[in-house]
This record gives C-alpha cells, structure tokens and sequence, in this order.
C-alpha cells in the first residue's frame, strides 16, 4: 500500500498557539518521526511526504530559512535513524535550488538507505506535480532526440516511468491535514485514481488514532477505476 501525505497546518497550529511559524514546523517534524514510525509498524510498503513544495520558496525569509535548518537536522540526523529499520529513503522534486550542503545530506541518506528492502519512503522537497511532469517530458524529449525511442514508443507506462519516482505504484490513498480539500499540486499524474482523505485536525495535531481512521475509511471504500469495480479488503 501506497499513502502519500500533505502535511498541511503546521503554520496553522503555531499561530494559533501565539508561537512563531517555525515551531509549528519543528512539532510537525516531530509528527513525521510519529506517524513513519507507526506506518512501518502497519506494514505500509510506501509513503510519500509533501514536505516542501515549489511554491513555499515564496514564503516570508525567516521561515525558509527555518524550514532549511529543520532539514538539515533532520536529513544528516533523525532520518538516518530509519536505516535500523530497513526503510529505503528517495527524494522527489527538483533539489537544485537547495544549499550545497543540504544536498549532500540527502545524497548520503539516500546511499545510506539504497539498498534497505523494507518501507520506501519519498520525501517531495521543491516538488510539484506540474513541474514533475514537464521534467518527464524533458527526459522523454532527450530520448527521441538521442535516437534511443521512437514517438510511437510514447505510452502512459513510459510516462509514469520518466516521473521522479517512475517505477512505483502510485499512491493508493492521499491524506490531507488542516481541513482544505484539494491536492495542490502533489502527485497529479500519480493521484489520477487515489483514494482522498482530508482530516480537520493540523498535522501536528494528526495523531495514530487519525492515521487508523483514514485507514479504516479507505479500507471501507469500494475502487472502481474509471468501471472495473474493486472493493478493497
């Protein structure tokens, strides 16, 4: 099973507590240790996380600039915590923007986790859907021009395999936190038949509980697939 999450809210939860912006993100950091950990414990083969997008660069300075430092702690420390447990850490989006030595910390977490065969987890930093599909043109495109696949070789297959994270099953269920009800931009060509679930609560606020009552109603829900019908057990 594939759960891709949109960690919505945690600005939210901050500024509702009278705190700056960036400890909401520290406490969703926290969240993100919570639910991986308990995702693995449920035997969910994939998660991807929507931790930054490319539209959050337009944020005011001092948050960027939080979120960078929160990255950096958690991609060069805690997340390397996950190679005792056997998870396989990819990143999803375009990481060219980002310090060189953010860059690094995910390089080396991404050796580190290579050959784990456990939970695989996506981290989508500087990440769109829009922009993740013009990249898959882009390599299609390279191709052609190389001589290496002709126009009439161009499927959906071909496609879905350019994507970032070409090669995986795409995401059975998308959760969204804090109440909006919309993908932004995460997943687009992936998502064409997940499953959607939008939770209230922010997601330092999304707890086990929440995480097993998505589950629960996903698990409740009959997939169809554009007509062939699935009732998922």
């Amino acid at each position: 099973m594939h759960v891709g999450f949109i960690l919505d809210g945690n600005g939210r939860w901050a500024s509702d507590r009278g705190l700056p912006r960036a400890i909401g993100h520290k406490k969703g950091a926290e969240n993100v240790e919570v639910i991986l950990r308990n995702c693995i414990k449920l035997n969910i083969s994939h998660v991807t996380l929507y931790a930054f997008s490319t539209e959050n660069w337009h944020r005011p300075v001092y948050e960027v600039k939080a979120l960078m430092n929160l990255f950096k702690y958690y991609l060069n420390s805690k997340l390397t915590q996950l190679h005792r447990e056997n998870v396989k850490v990819s990143i999803i989006g375009d990481i060219s923007p980002f310090p060189k030595i953010l860059k690094k910390y995910m390089r080396n977490l991404i050796e580190l986790t290579k050959e784990n065969d456990g939970m695989h987890l996506n981290l989508a930093l500087n990440y769109g859907g829009r922009a993740e599909i013009v990249r898959a043109t882009k390599r299609i495109s390279k191709l052609i021009l190389e001589e290496k696949i002709s126009l009439s070789q161009i499927d959906e297959n071909l496609f879905a395999l350019s994507l970032d994270n070409g090669g995986e099953p795409d995401p059975d269920l998308i959760v969204r936190t804090a109440g909006e009800r919309r993908l932004s931009n995460f997943l687009l060509w992936q998502s064409a038949y997940s499953e959607l679930y939008f939770s209230n609560k922010t997601w330092p606020d999304f707890s086990i509980k929440d995480l097993e009552l998505a589950l629960n109603d996903y698990y409740g829900r009959t997939r169809k697939f554009g007509g062939m019908v699935e009732t998922i057990l």
